[in-house]
């Protein structure tokens, strides 16, 4: 049976659809409110000048339906079997664990923020996204100088003798010791969230009627308090402006280059701009289909949903996004395409975002490619080093020994390619024996064909550490496959003469050659090579830590009497640092499976020397 034949035996119900090539493998993932009708489309118009259809269809040799009983549950279903598969031909958006938000669930006692990435459906409050962690972080610094909550877990808190350092700098009204009555704490939630959602101004009002309110009634502290919270929220809410009077919206700007989209999202809470983010992926279809893929993948993927969703395209499927989006909500949610006014000036502003983010990614990538070319010749390396790794060793006395490897792909860190190694066949202090097991273990005989060889291996050293690691290579068979410099720190000179010091250069040395090689200090190919050095530097040193943290700790918790290796192991699976074993009460120690009171009493003394 042909294609063409196949699909004139489609039903005209909703369902989802399956483009594969002749490889079987699926290139594409579509849903239609009338399968019949809509991949008939795909064939019955052989006019369509749309080249991304010809380009598509040119690949498909076979077409799978998969019915539902409504348009909105072939929606959901399109979605899932995109993340199952794949497809090249879809969107594919990545869960980008760069994004951050803060939680707080005020249903719980005393509440607290936190920071998380995920945003589950689990009753919380969610507040973001910010672009990282440190974002957060700054955020959540500054909720806590305006709203004193707490900072640690109750349990932890509760445990404690007298309160915490915050509580003594004002930053945490210590409702673990009574001196805050819940009433008043569970203000400082409510206005920290209305703070969060952007309500400042209210939040402003409904404290100064607060402060005046205790004014009155003679209780001048409680009014000296609201009056200091005042003046924290009056600082931020001075800075902010009211870009759009009313609710919550977003806003999606679109620009595309070839087939490479840009796309911004912009947030605005309570009529004022909070934040945004960038977001770059590949599309061959049209860019109707682009936007409402995206806005698909996004706002299914339990982020916060807005009243308002503004973009610059008409969107197909319109009204089936509008109820998906409002039963997830739980309210009333409309997506619209502004033409004039102030929502399509917002709507422009997006674009100019994303526009932005595409000139700036370019001007990157072009700015990286030179400083590669630059090295290349300055080095005469032969190949533009895509791929650089650069390797260090880390020990005290032969002691946790391990070796890192730092990636830089196209000039920028390359941090899911970072690997280390312990040391697992040197004893001592010997570096270079501990580089060849290192090389050994990453060019073993299974990887030498393999797409991740690198182009260039900056080694962290002068000639010693060079001729060594270029003996290695010569045992291994590498010579040839790679180019191979080392890369020497500066040192501190002192003058006696002149009174003072100075930092000789950074020295670049290559194989066969004696002297080394000394870029312009502070050059784009100089700062490159030492900037992954550094990273293969810290990332050896933090491994190394982690090792000897662990050792410090198991040796510290079987060194009280009645724990063993299955209780040590138990206690630290349960709290998961040493840190959080000192902050545990006895009573939380004693939760754990195995252990005895007798026991929990003596790891608590052991661990506060009492």
């Amino acid at each position: 049976m042909s294609l063409e034949e196949k699909i004139l035996k489609f039903p005209s119900s909703p369902g989802v659809y399956l483009m594969r090539d002749g490889g079987g493998e699926i290139i594409y993932v579509g849903k239609a409110r009338s399968l019949k009708q809509r991949v008939r489309s795909y064939f019955s118009r052989s006019g369509d000048s749309r080249p991304h259809v010809k380009f598509l269809m040119a690949k498909v040799v076979d077409i799978e339906v998969v019915l539902t009983d409504t348009e909105k549950e072939a929606l959901l279903l399109e979605n899932t079997l995109i993340k199952q598969h794949h497809p090249r031909y879809n969107l594919d958006l990545k869960d980008d664990k760069t994004y951050f938000s803060l939680r707080i669930n005020p249903h719980e006692e005393f509440a607290r923020f936190t920071i998380v990435r995920k945003r589950p459906h689990d009753g919380a409050r969610y507040f973001g996204p910010y672009s990282s962690g440190a974002a957060a972080r700054d955020v959540l610094r500054q909720m806590a100088r305006m709203f004193p909550l707490r900072h640690y877990p109750l349990a932890t808190c509760m445990s404690r003798k007298r309160p915490c350092l915050y509580h003594q700098i004002g930053q945490c009204s210590a409702p673990c010791h009574g001196l805050i009555t819940r009433e008043a704490y569970a203000d400082l939630v409510g206005g920290a969230m209305l703070f969060l959602e952007g309500k400042g101004r209210q939040l402003v009002a409904e404290f100064k009627r607060r402060m005046i309110e205790a004014s009155e009634r003679m209780l001048y502290e409680e009014a000296a308090n609201w009056r200091n919270l005042l003046r924290s929220i009056e600082v931020t809410v001075e800075k902010q402006k009211v870009v759009l009077h009313g609710g919550d919206s977003d806003v999606v700007g679109f620009y595309r280059d070839g087939s490479r989209v840009e796309l911004a999202l912009l947030f605005i809470r309570a009529g004022i701009l909070i934040g945004s983010r960038l977001f770059s992926f590949s599309w061959e279809l049209d860019d109707e289909a682009a936007v409402a893929a995206f806005l698909k993948q996004y706002y299914t993927a339990a982020v916060f949903i807005p009243e308002e969703i503004l973009v610059p395209l008409d969107v197909a499927d319109c009204g089936v996004l509008n109820e998906l989006f409002g039963e997830l909500k739980g309210g009333k949610v409309s997506l619209l395409h502004p033409q004039r006014g102030t929502k399509r000036e917002l709507v422009d502003l997006a674009v100019k975002n994303a526009i932005s983010a595409c000139r700036e990614r370019d001007e990157k990538k072009a700015s990286a490619e030179a400083v590669l070319v630059e090295l290349s010749l300055r080095l005469q390396l032969g190949r533009t080093p895509r791929r650089i790794e650069c390797y260090d060793i880390s020990t005290i006395q032969g002691r946790f020994s391990v070796g890192s490897c730092a990636v830089f792909t196209n000039g920028a860190a390359d941090r899911r390619s970072y690997r280390h190694y312990r040391i697992q066949t040197v004893t001592g202090q010997d570096d270079f024996a501990m580089l060849r097991e290192v090389f050994m273990r990453r060019f073993r005989a299974g990887s030498l064909e393999s797409s991740d060889m690198p182009d260039l291996v900056v080694v962290d050293g002068g000639i010693g550490q060079l001729n060594a690691v270029q003996q290695i290579l010569v045992e291994l068979g590498l010579v040839g496959r790679f180019a191979l410099v080392s890369l020497a720190k500066s040192r501190v000179l002192h003058d006696a003469s002149a009174g003072g010091v100075s930092k000789s250069d950074e020295r670049i040395f290559l194989p066969g050659r004696k002297n080394p090689v000394v870029l312009r200090q502070n050059s784009a190919p100089l700062l490159l090579l030492a900037a992954i050095r550094d990273e293969a530097h810290r990332f050896a040193i933090g491994y190394h830590r982690k090792l000897r943290g662990k050792e410090g700790i198991a040796s510290l918790i079987e060194g009280i009497p009645g724990v063993g290796p299955k209780r040590r192991v138990a206690l630290l699976k349960y709290f998961g640092s040493l840190q959080l074993i000192k902050e545990a009460a006895v009573e939380e120690i004693l939760a754990i499976p195995g252990m005895n009171r007798t026991t929990a009493e003596a790891v608590y003394r052991g661990l506060h020397n009492d």
